[in-house]
């Protein structure tokens, strides 16, 4: 068999008798390699034109929302491939995974630096997270979780598969439904001062809706008796303690950790710390991976992740925020201070917004 490869691949028979064995076994390997490569990617055609055709899209369940308050994210069909994009060589060496739900969700709250903690998380090569929102426990129930399973990144032993959807909070039916999908899920709440966070969620509304009523107007039912307009979903979400409530009728609070959105700008490498505590996950983020800017008024990433070079949030983040009457600020202080209070004995931790 060896003389009838030496003249089949033309090995020079001259050789010392032990190199020409190291160099039949080399083109062997070679051989073998090539034809597994080759399989792999006539196998994965063949099933991808042999699976059924995805299911067709279920309407959309009720939005606790008003519509066009969403967050904004890029196209969820869009990153639901990219993450798993890779060829067989790449697959064979660094291992394709599997498609696991999540163990950890960030739940809330919009505009409380959800998107932030997330692209910062990624960097971690021990999370795997959805870049766009799923929206499942919310608006995609109707679906199964096989679909949800579906929208997750492959992840490998040992890797954590998250996403992140700040309106779970403030969903009624979001944490049963978590629960019953798994009761050891990990819950990841950032919250932020509650009135910055209702002027921060009325200037993403203005911008996308510049002819909508002054924030002023919205925020009374009647501003002569400073009657404050609770179904307004700006101010509603802030009432945290409210929305807590819900949520620790189906988890302890130790299975809930809440991120200080102050905290995660003047310091994210220690909330950030707090964070990979939390997940179990080795500090590897650390003040290393950021960098002030000062334009933006936030902290970027020097690498994001699967790139060399520096990263900060999309122009949708850090924007200027309209003036707004300080009357009406105080009064929205006021209003808040109750709930609070509450929150923070309920979190055992003093958030400072007063």
């Amino acid at each position: 068999m060896g003389q009838h490869l030496n003249r089949c691949l033309d090995v020079p028979v001259a050789l010392p008798p032990l190199r020409r064995r190291l160099l039949l076994l080399f083109i062997m390997l070679f051989l073998w390699l090539y034809m597994f490569y080759s399989c792999a990617g006539s196998c994965a055609g063949l099933a991808t034109r042999g699976s059924p055709a995805p299911p067709r899209a279920a309407p959309p369940l009720p939005q606790l929302l008003p519509p066009g308050e969403a967050g904004e994210e890029s196209s969820l069909e869009e990153q639901r491939a990219a993450p798993d994009a890779a060829s067989p060589i790449s697959s064979f060496f660094n291992g394709s995974g599997s498609k696991r739900l999540p163990q950890a969700i960030i739940i809330g709250v919009k505009k409380g630096g959800t998107r932030a903690l997330l692209e910062f998380l990624r960097v971690h090569p021990d999370v795997r997270a959805v870049g766009a929102e799923p929206h499942f426990f919310d608006r995609n129930y109707e679906r199964g979780l096989a679909w949800y399973r579906d929208l997750m990144p492959r992840t490998l032993e040992g890797q954590i598969t998250m996403e992140k959807t700040p309106s779970y909070f403030v969903t009624k039916e979001a944490p049963a439904r978590i629960s019953s999908m798994s009761r050891g899920t990990k819950l990841i709440v950032v919250v932020r001062d509650p009135v910055t966070r209702a002027i921060s969620d009325y200037t993403q509304t203005l911008s996308k809706k510049p002819d909508i009523p002054t924030f002023e107007s919205l925020t009374f039912k009647n501003r002569t008796t400073g009657l404050i307009d609770t179904s307004w979903s700006a101010i509603q979400i802030g009432i945290y303690a409210k929305h807590l409530e819900n949520w620790l009728l189906y988890f302890p609070i130790g299975q809930i950790l809440f991120v200080s959105g102050e905290r995660l700008i003047s310091d994210p490498a220690g909330e950030l710390g707090r964070v990979q505590d939390f997940l179990g996950l080795k500090r590897i983020i650390t003040d290393k991976h950021f960098y002030f800017n000062k334009t933006k008024g936030f902290p970027c990433l020097k690498k994001a992740e699967g790139s060399s070079k520096p990263h900060c949030l999309g122009k949708t983040k850090g924007r200027t925020h309209p003036d707004i009457d300080q009357e009406v600020v105080q009064r929205l202080r006021d209003f808040y201070r109750p709930f609070n209070m509450k929150f923070y004995q309920m979190t055992g931790q003093d958030f400072g917004w007063d």
